[in-house]
């Protein structure tokens, strides 16, 4: 016969720690309630055995003794047949209102190995089921152990979870019940896994792979593997179609909007397409997932792509998916069609922005007046800077001078370019010499010489200074109206700045003396020029030249020409030609315009055989008349 002593406390108030050791391999949680502390008994014949003919009576109970610690019975069985019945009815104890202790004599070597100094205790709770692990797991219990089991906290019972290891593996799951309730719990196996079949390369069985996993997709385990780094986006998709699938599966808008990021970083078209083909077929119930966050993403990366047409797409879904357009929404979108040139559809896009008054920060809307510029649409470009003006949102200068020098370049268009001009003021007025000095070419462009004019006396008073540039184009657009007086008042102005005319000016000069056939007044702009620079340029003696043989001086145009090369400006062959042309056509003087072939000859220059025949024919024509006049007169 065994002699176990078991010392069970059993009582409302606190009960001792539990001293049994648990193995340190154990790390699976478990959960021990004692509602069903008699079914346990029962169900575990060799921790506790009663003849199942026997019951306990009132008056047949065994005596309790109470000592100053723990009450302790002591029983004596020696009914070797106690140890191998089972039984049939639950065990039962009488509780005092001390402490009852019984002392047990168990002939079932099995069940205990070595005394134990204080009993296992269960605390029963109405929601855990109770767990028969001795039974199941009998080498849970080893030698007796002075340290308190973790999970314990000297009450009937477990407080908390104890963690067990590979001595019963039906205790891991991904996810635990708690009544009625389910606890997530990723397993790091199964997420390996599923990371394992997205990361390799597979091909249509992957679905079927991940069927066989039974995996519980809770928002955080998709999340996990979605943020995972170096999953292929294409994988990505291919798992969120597979779980969008399952009927448990509840997606939600942080998942969308981390799969659109993850996918988004490997900016491949395939991908990108892919998921939008999912997203825009989403039911009605499942649209309202989507926000205008995630759609913009979904602009950026057509933007990103060079596919304008498809980010068009998404901005016209945002109303389908209950969405509104924000700043963002707009700038994305004219970005993406103005990347491929698409300017006739970026323009309603922002004319919504215009008429919603969502403009973006400055820097953006500097990006689309650019934009438009460079479309050749800067008048459209021109109320994007206004609605920015009134909206007090300031602009980049550089970007207020790009679209200055969009608008003068087209007719018209230079008065608005004009306007522009008066928002410069301090510093900046000072530096924008460019812009000022276009508006003034360009209102020169289009006759308006009197504001032109304006301009370029503003200028002088206020900024920015003038430059020879600025006075030509003035200087130019006076001449060609003839207004010779108010040139050299120019000429004067200049001057007295610092400035000295150059080449191209005098040139402009003589050639408003000369269409006005002032050919003395341009014969001294001529001489002038030639005391104050060494070297005049062809055109300046081609614009004399021509104009005396306009006026059928031809003496003074071969003077001139021959001037030329005492001025060191070699005539070319254009000169030539133009003046040989006049020579024979206005003069009838072909002898000298064969003197000047011969000299293109001797410099190696080109004469076009047109001309070369002119000559021959005038020649041929003159011997021929004075042909007949000699025949005439031998008649």
């Amino acid at each position: 016969m065994w002699k176990a002593n078991l010392i069970i406390r059993y009582s409302r108030q606190a009960a001792p720690l539990i001293r049994n050791q648990i193995d340190s391999k154990t790390q699976t949680l478990i959960s021990f309630p004692t509602s069903h502390l008699s079914t346990f008994l029962n169900q575990n014949p060799r921790f506790f055995s009663i003849d199942s003919n026997q019951n306990f009576q009132n008056d047949e109970a065994p005596i309790f003794q109470e000592d100053s610690d723990y009450p302790s019975v002591n029983i004596f069985d020696e009914n070797p047949s106690f140890t191998s019945q089972e039984t049939e009815t639950p065990n039962s104890f009488q509780q005092e209102s001390d402490y009852p202790s019984v002392n047990i004599f168990d002939e079932n070597p099995s069940f205990t190995s070595q005394e134990t100094e204080t009993p296992n205790s269960f605390q029963q709770e109405s929601d855990y089921p109770s767990v028969n692990i001795f039974y199941e797991n009998p080498s849970f219990i080893s030698q007796k152990s002075e340290t308190p089991l973790p999970g314990f906290d000297g009450s009937f019972g477990f407080t908390s979870q104890v963690s067990v290891q590979d001595e019963n593996p039906s205790f891991v799951s991904q996810d635990n019940v708690v009544g009625n309730e389910k606890v997530a719990e990723i397993s790091a196996e199964k997420f390996e896994n599923v990371l394992s079949v997205l990361q390799s390369s597979v091909d249509g069985s992957m679905e079927g792979r991940l069927d066989s996993m039974r995996l519980y997709l809770s928002e955080e385990f998709m999340l996990r593997v979605i943020e995972t780094p170096l999953v292929p986006g294409d994988s990505l998709v291919r798992f969120f179609k597979w779980a969008f699938q399952k009927p448990e599966f509840s997606t939600t808008t942080l998942i969308l909007d981390s799969l659109v990021k993850a996918v988004g970083k490997g900016l491949r078209k395939r991908e990108v397409y892919a998921l939008w083909d999912l997203v825009k077929d989403f039911s009605d119930e499942k649209k309202c997932l989507l926000t205008t966050e995630i759609l913009n993403e979904f602009i950026s990366l057509f933007w990103k792509l060079g596919k304008g047409k498809a980010g068009l797409e998404v901005f016209d879904k945002f109303e389908e998916f209950a969405c509104e357009w924000n700043a963002d929404s707009y700038y994305l979108t004219i970005q993406a069609l103005c990347r491929r040139k698409i300017f006739d559809w970026a323009w309603p896009v922002c004319e919504k922005m215009l008429n919603a008054g969502a403009l973006p920060e400055s820097k953006k809307i500097s990006n689309i007046i650019s934009c438009f510029c460079k479309g050749n649409k800067a008048k459209d470009a021109h109320l994007v800077y206004l609605m920015a003006k009134e909206k007090k949102i300031c602009l980049p200068k550089s970007c207020v001078n790009f679209l200055i020098i969009s608008l003068y370049r087209e007719d018209d268009t230079v008065k608005l370019a004009l306007d522009l001009l008066g928002d410069f003021s301090g510093k900046d007025r000072k530096y924008a010499i460019k812009p000022f000095a276009c508006v003034v070419r360009g209102l020169c462009r289009i006759e308006d010489t009197e504001e032109a004019k304006k301009l370029l006396l503003k200028m002088i008073d206020e900024g920015p200074p003038p430059s020879n540039a600025v006075f030509n184009f003035v200087i130019n657009g006076l001449s060609k109206a003839g207004e010779m007086d108010e040139v050299m008042g120019l000429v004067k102005l200049m001057e007295s700045r610092g400035l000295r005319p150059d080449v191209y000016t005098y040139s402009v000069i003589i050639s408003g003396y000369v269409k006005g056939g002032e050919m003395e007044e341009a014969r001294k702009v001529l001489s002038e020029a030639q005391k104050k620079h060494s070297k005049l340029c062809p055109t300046t003696f081609h614009t004399l030249t021509r104009g005396y043989c306009k006026l059928g001086e031809f003496d003074k145009a071969i003077e001139l020409l021959n001037g030329m090369k005492e001025s060191g400006v070699e005539p070319n062959s254009d000169e030539y030609n133009k003046m040989i042309r006049s020579l024979c056509l206005k003069a009838v003087d072909w002898r000298t315009a064969e003197k000047l072939l011969e000299e293109m000859k001797e410099k190696g220059l080109y004469l076009k055989e047109s001309t070369k025949g002119l000559v021959r024919a005038v020649k041929e024509l003159e011997e021929q008349e004075l042909g007949e006049e000699i025949v005439s007169i031998e008649a």
